[in-house]
């Protein structure tokens, strides 16, 4: 399979906001969006997305996981951007339209049909920096994926930058493009000068998220990690690893914790990523003012292991899901 996100199926759906409402979403050939060079995303950003999987069981139905959450989000990312706002159900509805259209598209697990909700300002109109686009496109790719690391996954390594933060205190937690692309040159320079994968930003020492993830330290017993706010973005694969690891009997500690407290931890504790694309992914390295230190033992821990076939056994149908996450299709 090609590399991930780079593989896309031959329909999408797409829904257009003019004139104050949305217009009947339809799936239609993929093909190259016609837009005014003016149009606002072009000029002021006003975009924001979303990104989950779809999974083909044995019995040949797909299985959308967590559509309405998504849905929810995207409508939070929509109203910081004063984009106008989709509806849950205009939104899931486009998405299982697409999905039934592209069931045999969907690989069989571990692989799964990715889905990218976009959501773009269109006004044509370059005087407008300080006033919202009311006019807008609402479109779903769908990219048949598998593994996120070629090979197979791997501990990461990770540099903690203790002065940076990845966005914005008041769009840290919308998913819009431009939080990735402020965490890009930071995260290249890194690769570069450290061998990292990632940076996992602390602005003020504030343990936060990295360039496209959240962060988790998990013992035996215990999952800490940074409570919501909008500093960094509320992951659907961190709280479903939070609900399954309160179902599994670990305690949930969300609290602020500091780089001064990682470091300290980082020899008794397994440390992931979450997130979509990478689902749970081990954490087994740090590097913090040119030195590094071992998380536990620099491999993926059981615990890590033990929450991501949890989740994963939901998805792909090999466990009851107690939560209601799945959408059949």
């Amino acid at each position: 399979m090609s590399q991930f996100g780079t593989n896309f199926c031959e329909y999408f759906a797409k829904a257009r906001y003019v004139d104050g409402a949305w217009q009947a979403p339809e799936v239609v050939p993929l093909e190259p969006l016609q837009m005014h060079p003016a149009s606002h995303v072009f000029h002021y950003a006003s975009t924001c997305f979303e990104g989950f999987k779809a999974y083909r069981w044995s019995d040949g139905k797909a299985r959308v996981f967590r559509l309405a959450d998504h849905a929810r989000r995207m409508q939070g990312s929509a109203r910081s951007l004063c984009l106008p706002v989709p509806d849950v159900e205009l939104l899931s509805d486009m998405v299982l339209q697409l999905v039934s259209h592209q069931v045999e598209d969907i690989p069989e697990p571990p692989s799964s049909l990715y889905l990218r909700p976009t959501l773009i300002g269109t006004l044509p109109n370059i005087g407008a920096a300080a006033a919202p686009s009311t006019e807008a496109l609402l479109f779903v790719l769908a990219s048949p994926v598998g593994d996120y690391f070629a090979g197979g996954s791997r501990p990461l390594k990770l540099l903690v930058d203790d002065k940076r933060a990845r966005s914005t205190e008041q769009l840290g937690s919308t998913k819009t493009g431009g939080n990735y692309a402020a965490a890009l040159g930071p995260t290249l320079a890194a690769r570069a000068e450290f061998g990292v994968d990632q940076v996992l930003f602390c602005p003020d020492g504030d343990v936060q998220e990295t360039g496209a993830a959240n962060f988790l330290l998990i013992s035996d017993d215990e999952i800490i990690t940074k409570p919501l706010d909008t500093s960094f973005l509320h992951g659907m694969t961190r709280a479903s690893i939070i609900s399954l690891g309160r179902d599994l009997g670990y305690t949930i500690n969300e609290r602020n914790f500091t780089v001064d407290e990682l470091l300290a931890w980082a020899p008794g504790y397994e440390a992931a990523l979450s997130g979509t694309a990478a689902c749970l992914t081990a954490v087994g390295t740090l590097v913090h003012n040119g030195k590094e230190h071992t998380v536990r033992d620099g491999k993926t821990g059981p615990n890590t292991d033990r929450l991501r076939k949890a989740l994963q056994d939901i998805q792909y149908g090999s466990a009851p899901d107690p939560h209601g996450w799945l959408t059949e299709v």
